[in-house]
């Protein structure tokens, strides 16, 4: 499936992101949250996997699970951390089998304690290469891969890390599908960018809503996102997870009402398995649609 046909009906695509759960009721969890978020008839849903492909085929059951209960395109992600092309090929085979409709390609985090990325033996060095892999291989998947606003943390400059995604594009990317940002104007620099250098694929924000000032700031450390003196100065008004809640998601409408005015072609929601925060969202928006 070519992705890129959601972004040219003159709708504004809509995406949610889950990640496996742990136990089983993180996961019965997972599908109530999913039910409620399906009142917005998304596009597709994505789902991650564990650091070094631990919970690899978890990730397939979800997905396969979201497509036969919801009856929507589900992607799987996909990094080449720890394994070889031989399975790879394997996990693809697998993913075509249950129905999957597109992979995210990409290269993957270091396992955790290793503080730099090495490649298996047998296996890929970067995200370009899977894409390539994937093209070549299994054409029938759309392919998602991850740009980064703020330039990836292993990037030493933004211009090294735009040709990176570039390379990633060439290789036969679909769509584009941001790393979470805080300020817009990071992503409407990158878009222009990004155009610049001939990356002529839509290109997706992706927004996390803020529920927990704690858990943001954990998140933001690890991505190298950063977050605005304003918000910050915003969340800490209280110090209540009610509070933080509020603020955050009063934060994400404006940010998203903004993004939709500056032309973006969809929106990709880390909902973190939970309905509450992109709900109030959505539903703003669409008031606000309606009242228009």
């Amino acid at each position: 499936m070519q992705f890129s046909k959601f972004f040219s009906s003159g709708k504004l695509a809509l995406s949610y992101e889950l990640f496996p759960p742990k136990t089983v009721k993180g996961e019965e969890n997972l599908y109530a949250n999913l039910q409620q978020l399906m009142e917005f008839s998304p596009d597709f849903v994505t789902c991650t996997y564990g650091a070094g492909g631990s919970t690899q085929a978890k990730t397939l059951d979800i997905v396969g699970q979201v497509k036969e209960r919801f009856a929507v395109p589900v992607v799987s992600h996909l990094t080449v951390v720890g394994s070889t092309v031989a399975h790879l090929q394997s996990y693809l085979e697998r993913a075509r089998q249950i129905g999957v409709a597109g992979i995210v390609a990409l290269r993957g985090d270091p396992p955790l304690g290793d503080e730099s990325f090495r490649p298996a033996v047998g296996g890929l060095r970067y995200a370009n290469e899977l894409v390539e892999l994937i093209r070549r291989e299994f054409d029938d998947f759309g392919i998602l891969v991850a740009g980064y606003p703020e330039t990836h943390r292993e990037a030493p400059d933004p211009q090294t890390d735009l040709e990176n995604l570039k390379r990633k594009v060439d290789a036969g990317a679909d769509v584009v599908v941001t790393q979470l940002f805080y300020d817009n104007q990071d992503f409407f620099r990158f878009r222009d960018r990004c155009v610049q250098l001939g990356i002529d694929v839509p290109i997706v924000p992706g927004i996390l809503p803020i529920t927990s000032l704690p858990q943001i700031e954990r998140i933001t450390s690890l991505c190298g996102a950063k977050l605005p003196a304003r918000l910050v100065d915003r969340l800490r008004e209280r110090d209540t997870s009610e509070w933080h809640f509020e603020a955050g998601v009063e934060w994400a409408i404006e940010q998203t009402r903004d993004l939709i005015e500056g032309g973006v072609p969809g929106l990709h929601f880390y909902v973190l398995n939970q309905s509450p925060a992109t709900l109030r969202i959505l539903r703003e928006l669409r008031a606000e649609s309606t009242r228009g």
